[in-house]
């Protein structure tokens, strides 16, 4: 099997940002009017009023600060709480396309590659913009890569899984070089009317470029030691919305259509999950959770990052082991844990050893230990 290294790395985010103070203001101003709605049930006793969000509880159960949005318009009238996006015409690059060619242009440029030079193209992400044509053979023409393409999803470990994908693809010869790209549109999918999760998301895309360590010629490369995946059913994070549901004659905007989860029982149960699978990649690998020199994790929630680091190494932790980017980001799906990795990894020296993990609903971890060439 031949040596396998990440040449390159991308990143785009929408130019629009919502702060904490701008979301909670929206947030409260929609529960006033529901409340105002909703008043004769809930002096009834029928239906209970809702509660207003803060800045406080908000940086206190996350970490998050702000979110990029693709339309911050939308999701900041009380009367929507949602983006708003223009239809395309079916002639025109779909949105999840425009913005994973932004990312894939730069990642491409840090790899010394063009289009052409790509043979395969993954598009992973939480959700999809559309059935069929996949996305990903949208990407592919756009950027004149040739080989094939194919969207996938598995949630908020999409990213990892996929890496895995093009990593077996270049080790068994079926590809050279491969595109992973990671459009994350979560705004579209978040419930920015539900108190317990409406700061979550923010919107983002990454790109990451595998290819043999023989082609590679960047003068940054990271040799792919290992890859390991893992899932595990649970119903405690979910989203509904699908084609069967014309059929089932249901409510497009029930509440089950959008992001759901059961916070609580997810740290619980994903904490311990991740960590001993991360451990248990390292062992197999003959490495020791002490040797990495750093730990890019997927970044959904701030405490749930440094319970993860503390059951594998013990001690405090700190950015410089376990970088976090959900202050100016918030959980961006699967991009999160790339992020972490395009923004924190050029302090590293030849030989230095890192984890880019993810973790997500499914539920399903991914791991890809790599060292820098």
């Amino acid at each position: 099997m031949k040596p396998v290294v990440i040449s390159g790395t991308g990143l785009y985010r929408p130019p629009q940002v919502i702060t904490n103070l701008e979301l909670v203001e929206a947030y409260n101003a929609y529960a006033d009017r529901r409340n105002a709605e909703r008043a004769g049930l809930i002096a009834a006793g029928q239906a209970q009023p809702l509660v207003h969000s803060s800045v406080e509880f908000i940086e206190k159960a996350s970490g998050i600060r702000q979110r990029h949005v693709v339309d911050k318009a939308g999701v900041l009238d009380p009367a929507r709480m949602r983006p708003r996006i223009a239809p395309r015409p079916d002639s025109e690059l779909s949105l999840m396309a425009e913005f994973a060619v932004a990312a894939a242009r730069p990642a491409l440029e840090a790899a010394g590659k063009q289009g052409r030079d790509i043979d395969a193209v993954l598009c992973a992400a939480s959700n999809m913009q559309r059935a069929y044509p996949a996305l990903a053979c949208e990407i592919q023409h756009e950027l004149g890569a040739g080989g094939y393409a194919f969207d996938m999803n598995v949630a908020c470990s999409s990213a990892t899984f996929a890496i895995e994908q093009a990593v077996n693809a270049v080790k068994s010869g079926s590809a050279r070089c491969v595109l992973v790209v990671d459009p994350e549109i979560t705004s579209a999918h978040l419930e920015w009317r539900d108190r317990d999760c409406h700061f979550i998301f923010g919107d983002v895309c990454t790109a990451i470029v595998v290819e043999a360590a023989e082609t590679a010629t960047a003068p940054e490369r990271w040799r792919v030691l290992g890859t390991r995946l893992a899932t595990q059913y649970s119903n405690h994070i979910r989203n509904n919305a699908g084609f069967l549901n014309r059929c089932e004659d249901t409510d497009p905007d029930a509440r089950d259509k959008t992001f759901m989860q059961e916070g609580r029982k997810v740290f619980k149960e994903v904490v311990p999950m991740a960590a001993a699978h991360i451990e248990g990649h390292l062992q197999a690998l003959g490495l020791e959770p002490r040797q990495v020199r750093r730990y890019w994790l997927h970044q959904a929630n701030l405490g749930m990052n440094q319970l993860i680091i503390k059951r594998l190494v013990g001690g405090e932790v700190g950015d410089d082991l376990a970088p976090v980017i959900l202050g100016t980001y918030a959980n961006t799906a699967s991009a999160g844990s790339i992020i972490a990795f395009h923004e924190h990894h050029a302090d590293l020296g030849a030989g230095d050893l890192g984890v880019i993990c993810s973790f997500g609903a499914g539920y399903s971890v991914g791991s890809v230990v790599v060292e820098r060439s």
